[in-house]
């Protein structure tokens, strides 16, 4: 199976997946801490995936979303940005209403 179609599945088997450093009970750099925290605070389940134990995965999910960094946030499949862009919009409601759906 080719990393694209790991990062495929991953994200067919869950609706909210995070990319990131470490996991939720103990991220591994700030912006994964930062990432957690917001997901928390919407108080939504989400997957994770730590891709410091996969360098093939950090590598490849950067290809995948076609974004340099980590941590990266997806819902429902489609890639929504790093935790600059969770912030902002978690700041204006956007990210609230993406978790909630259709």
């Amino acid at each position: 199976m080719s990393v694209h179609d790991k990062i495929d599945s991953i994200l067919k088997a869950n609706d909210v997946v995070l990319f990131m450093k470490g996991n939720p009970m103990f991220p591994q750099c700030g912006f994964s801490n930062k990432a957690t925290a917001i997901l928390k605070e919407c108080g939504v389940k989400f997957a994770h995936v730590n891709v410091l134990e996969d360098g093939e995965i950090r590598e490849g999910v950067k290809a995948f979303s076609q974004w340099p960094t980590i941590p990266q946030l997806f819902i429902r499949g489609e890639f929504v940005g790093g935790s600059d862009i969770m912030m902002e919009m978690y700041q204006n409601g956007e990210l609230q209403k993406a978790l909630a759906g259709p």
